[in-house]
Order: structure tokens, then C-alpha cells, then sequence
């Protein structure tokens, strides 16, 4: 697996027809970000903020994020939490893909 900053990278088309990560391989990308879990076929965090609006501007950003990317996650929306999920489910399990939207997550909340 290619060891670069997964921030700095772009999310690739995937229609389908290439196999998913493997076990091994995710968990190599994993250990590249801060939090979040590997289960199975999915990787997800949960983000905590001090308020409603915190979470909805967080919300609002990660979509922008999935829009750019072409990646779309999962999110369930609380008063102070967001719990997002990440697959992909053209392949049925995580590519690269996955591992790049959760650090530009993770990006957005970092201290500058």
C-alpha cells in the first residue's frame, strides 16, 4: 500500500470489477488516521461537538467533502455527534477511497 499522506490524495472512480482491500492492506491504512475503527468491511468514527450547530457545520462541510471526492459516507446525525461510516459498496468492501474522505474528515477538524 502506497504510504503517502492519504489527505493529499484524490478519490478514483470505482464502478466496480477491482477486488476490495485486503485485511491486512486496511489495516495498514488505518493506522494512518486518528479514531477511527476498522469492522469488517467498513471503517467509521465518531466526531463530538459542543453544540448542534458545531455538528450541522461539520455535517455541511463533510458533504461538500463527499462532493468533491465523489465518495459518499454514511452519517448519523445527533444533537452533539456525527458517526460516519465509510465502504465501498461497488466493490463490497474498502478501497483507498475510503481511507482518503476519512483523513480529509479528520482535516477539517485539525488545529491549524
Amino acid at each position: 500500500m502506497d504510504a503517502c499522506n492519504l489527505n493529499d490524495k484524490h478519490c478514483k472512480p470505482c464502478e466496480g470489477g477491482v477486488p476490495p482491500l485486503s485485511p491486512e492492506d486496511a489495516d495498514v491504512l488505518l493506522q494512518q488516521l486518528d479514531g477511527w475503527v476498522r469492522i469488517g468491511n467498513e471503517i467509521s468514527k465518531t466526531y463530538t461537538f459542543k453544540n448542534y450547530y458545531q455538528t450541522m457545520a461539520f455535517v455541511n462541510a463533510a458533504a461538500y467533502v463527499a462532493h468533491r471526492e465523489d465518495h459518499h459516507p454514511d452519517m448519523l446525525v445527533g444533537y452533539k455527534t456525527c458517526a460516519v461510516t465509510y465502504t465501498t459498496h461497488a466493490i463490497g468492501g474498502l478501497s483507498e477511497n475510503d481511507f482518503i474522505c476519512a483523513a480529509k474528515l479528520d482535516a477539517l477538524l485539525a488545529p491549524c
